[in-house]
């Protein structure tokens, strides 16, 4: 019998371990990711599994600064979304991370909430997405080994029900199983990885993306507004 506990106890340990070092993490995210304008105020999110059976999730609690988290802000949640370690609540979102989780088996999910995401998010709803390709940055992301890869990043409408938005993200993702992120219409980017270091490279490439993108698109723009529609 004493075995057992034994084992519990050293499982628990583990865990706990596990989720600090992961809190650590993405407290430190946080904290580069507003560095670079991407998470100001209280906006964006972050999360990673600290175990897969059960899920549960290292979440920050909702309203935080993420220019100013510690480790000690950080919730552990379950596949619900019920708090099981911390003070605080997480918010809404967390049901999208909990849904990337499940259906992409994301070890991280990282919201940011960019200019050029948001502007983008915008300028290209109607077409429900856009598509980057022949930048050499996208064989930054997963299994991408070539410039002439195209990205197709599915735009969604937001909404205030993440439970109603669950439902539209998983079926975005099961119709375009390549995507490594999508973008919520004024709202911002998700993406993630495998494990936190991967998640950090996907927002790096796809923030970086998104603004080329965008520079050239309102330079083309420009040009239109600007070039005489007959030339003599």
């Amino acid at each position: 019998m004493p075995k057992p506990r034994k084992l519990d106890r050293s499982r628990r340990s583990s865990r706990a371990s596990s989720f600090q070092k992961l809190a650590a993490g993405l407290a430190e995210t946080g904290r580069a990711f507003y560095g670079r304008g991407w998470v100001l105020g209280t906006s964006g999110n972050f999360s990673a599994a600290v175990s897969r059976e059960p899920l549960r999730l290292a979440i920050p609690p909702s309203g935080a600064d993420k220019g100013a988290l510690g480790a000690r802000q950080f919730l552990e949640i379950d596949h619900n979304g019920k708090v099981l370690r911390g003070t605080g609540s997480p918010s809404a979102e967390a049901l999208l991370h909990l849904t990337l989780a499940r259906v992409r088996g994301a070890g991280a999910v990282l919201h940011t909430h960019s200019v050029w995401s948001t502007l983008l998010s915008e300028a290209f709803a109607v077409q429900g997405g856009l598509g980057i390709t022949g930048y050499e940055m996208l064989k930054g992301l997963d299994g991408v080994s070539t410039h002439e890869h195209r990205e197709w990043l599915p735009i969604l409408e937001n909404s205030q029900d993440m439970r109603e938005l669950a439902g539209p993200v998983a079926a975005a993702l099961a119709l375009h199983p390549h995507a490594h992120g999508f973008l919520l219409r004024g709202h911002g980017l998700y993406t993630w990885g495998r494990d936190l270091a991967e998640a950090r490279r996907h927002v790096e490439i796809l923030e970086f993306l998104l603004e080329v993108f965008g520079r050239i698109h309102a330079a083309g723009q420009e040009v239109a507004r600007t070039t005489p529609a007959h030339t003599p």
